[in-house]
């Protein structure tokens, strides 16, 4: 069974909190899929989930793929935009199963490769600064992470 809820942010901050709000419920294997245009908060999000782990320099891995990061748990952060769908080489299974957080920005291009429970967070940009989050939990896990965390 799939839940989706839907929050309104008006600023970079409330996105932030938002991804704050969700890493409070993190658990180990934990994958976080990040759909939406170009500036609609991905890496806002990503951002403000790693620095609630205590990681504070997150840059985008446009260039490199994935980034791994060391925090409370370790954080994978993907960036599928480049690859054209063609992922079957970086082994994303081990990320997945590392014991640690997958954050994967594009996350529709490659979605015949992702685990069939996980988040799927999409961006909509409504105005200038306000966003529309759509979040659909896949999984008992992550329908409870969304009912304690939203």
């Amino acid at each position: 069974m799939n839940n989706t809820y839907k929050i309104t942010t008006h600023n970079e901050m409330e996105t932030i909190e938002v991804a704050q709000n969700i890493e409070s419920e993190k658990f180990p294997n934990m994958v976080i899929c990040l759909n939406g245009d170009l500036g609609s908060g991905k890496t806002v999000f990503t951002k403000g989930f790693a620095s609630a782990m205590g990681i504070d320099e997150i840059t985008s891995p446009t260039f490199n793929i994935i980034k791994e990061y060391v925090g409370e748990l370790p954080l994978n952060h993907m960036d599928v935009y480049r690859t054209n769908g063609d992922v079957a080489s970086l082994g994303l299974e081990e990320y997945f199963n590392n014991g640690g957080v997958t954050i994967i920005e594009w996350a529709e291009m490659i979605e015949d490769y992702l685990p069939k429970e996980r988040l799927d967070i999409t961006f909509k940009i409504t105005g200038e600064n306000d966003r529309v989050i759509v979040i659909t939990a896949h999984g008992e896990k992550y329908q409870q992470v969304c009912e304690d965390a939203l």
